[in-house]
């Protein structure tokens, strides 16, 4: 399939996007409007864009149907305050109700069945609820445009963060499985990012990693390492030099068996360091990978 913006109607053209987009953090935007009614609804066009000054950004479009624009986005413009609340699984249900267009005037937070709490410097509540709640100023919304789907990009600065203790790991940073955060695919669907959803990639070696056009060329034009594979092994800061076989029973077992068959020898031992890569024993792949050499 291929897609020009223009050429397909925007509903097309915005499920195409944010099925393609995801997952999406999830700001639950609280605001006040002109005669101090809260306000409280979901956005997933939002992430974070800086850390000195601390800078969020999130985007209530303008409504493809009829091309309104939205409450939040009007009480941002009126009071230059804002109150972003992250979304974690235990509240997603109550989020997903909020998210109904009620009349002007209707606070949302009762609609719900959420708590208002006082925030220290701004005047929008908190919820209560939400693990992680920042207060903001707006510093600046840029429209991206007049029609339906349009975004108005609310660009703040947090001035306060509220952290609940019950999320922290024992180094005192935020547990992933702990805060299990939501985020917003397309169409109904939705992530949630805790247990098995969550793996860790370490980040590259100080020292450059050879790169995947490095690599001995049985290797690199591998038909079973994945990409993955070949990223982690471009990863390591050299080809290291394998002087004899690994003293590894099924590595010599390989050996022996496709003695005369070094094609099948070749495939076997990528098979056998494929599962090693996946297991985090990069050391013990290389010498599997360089062992039929």
């Amino acid at each position: 399939m291929k897609v020009i913006p223009g050429e397909i109607n925007t509903a097309l053209l915005h499920a195409h996007l944010l099925g393609s987009i995801g997952p999406r953090p999830i700001c639950f935007a609280s605001t006040i409007d002109e005669n101090g009614v809260p306000n409280v609804s979901p956005f997933s066009f939002f992430n974070v864009f800086g850390s000195k000054p601390p800078i969020v950004v999130f985007s209530p479009a303008r409504r493809v149907r009829d091309n309104t624009t939205k409450h939040t986005l009007q009480n941002a413009q009126a009071t230059g305050e804002v109150v972003i609340n992250v979304v974690n699984f235990d509240i997603v249900q109550q989020v997903n109700l909020a998210s109904c267009e009620y009349p002007k005037g209707v606070s949302e937070f009762e609609k719900a069945g959420l708590t208002a709490l006082p925030s220290d410097m701004v005047k929008p509540f908190r919820v209560k609820e939400s693990p992680v709640q920042l207060e903001c100023k707006v510093l600046q919304i840029i429209e991206t445009g007049k029609e339906g789907g349009s975004g108005n990009l609310i660009v703040c600065e947090v001035l306060c963060m509220h952290i609940d203790d019950a999320i922290l790991g024992t180094d005192g940073k935020i547990d992933p499985h702990k805060i299990d955060l939501v985020a917003r695919m397309g169409g109904d669907y939705y992530c949630r990012a805790s247990g098995d959803a969550v793996f860790s990639v370490p980040k590259p070696n100080l020292n450059l990693g050879i790169g995947v056009d490095a690599l001995p060329a049985s290797i690199r034009n591998s038909t079973i390492l994945t990409g993955n594979n070949l990223g982690i092994l471009g990863n390591s800061t050299n080809i290291p030099i394998v002087a004899a076989p690994l003293n590894d029973d099924r590595l010599l077992q390989l050996l022996r068996t496709y003695e005369a068959d070094k094609v099948t020898l070749q495939k076997e031992l990528h098979h056998y360091a494929k599962e090693i890569i996946e297991s985090g024993d990069v050391e013990k792949a290389w010498q599997i990978l360089l062992a039929g050499a």
